[in-house]
């Protein structure tokens, strides 16, 4: 009879380490944030009737203006589908306009409404509140570090791949300086 494997304890977490993600400790307790930060999101913008990823939308609208559909898919690097719901969601809400494109009629042109700019202040206010309940338990340097910590990991990710928005120059990442 063989001895069942044993455990690893994750330092970042209560729980063990899955036998398949010893190899990854740190991807774990990171995919294990990602999911418990994007839960936490979706409870503070339910109470704007937003669904998760639609604020993303509208952030770009609200900082760039209107955009062809077809570019704002790729920016936000989502599947053109999930991207098209979406929209079509914003716009029976009231917040996002599209039409043709005056220089091209086969292309579709996004932008935000004026009714979105209450929304504009309501984001805002639930990303401030999401940013105090994730860093709830760091003081200020241990903030500075993680931000500085993340910065590092999103660079190395974005090397890896040609569909990061940062390669692509289109600013559309959380890192700011």
């Amino acid at each position: 009879m063989t001895a069942a494997p044993e455990t690893q304890a994750d330092p970042a977490c209560t729980e063990t380490l899955p036998l398949a993600a010893r190899g990854g400790p740190v991807s774990h307790a990171l995919s294990r944030v990602a999911r418990l930060h994007r839960i936490t999101a979706g409870k503070l913008l339910k109470a704007l009737d937003l669904y998760p990823g639609q604020e993303f939308l509208m952030m770009r609208l609200w900082g760039a203006g209107p955009v062809r559909q077809s570019e704002l898919i790729k920016e936000v690097g989502l599947d053109p589908s999930t991207v098209t719901k979406m929209l079509q969601r914003l716009e029976q809400t009231g917040h996002v306009s599209r039409c043709p494109d005056a220089s091209d009629r086969r292309a579709v042109m996004v932008e935000a409404t004026e009714r979105s700019c209450a929304l504009l202040t309501d984001v805002s206010h639930a990303w401030t509140r999401l940013e105090e309940r994730t860093l709830a338990g760091l003081d200020q340097g241990e903030r500075q570090e993680l931000a500085r910590l993340l910065a590092k990991v999103e660079d190395s990710l974005c090397k890896e791949t040609a569909d990061c928005p940062e390669v692509r120059g289109t600013g559309g990442g959380a890192r700011q300086a």
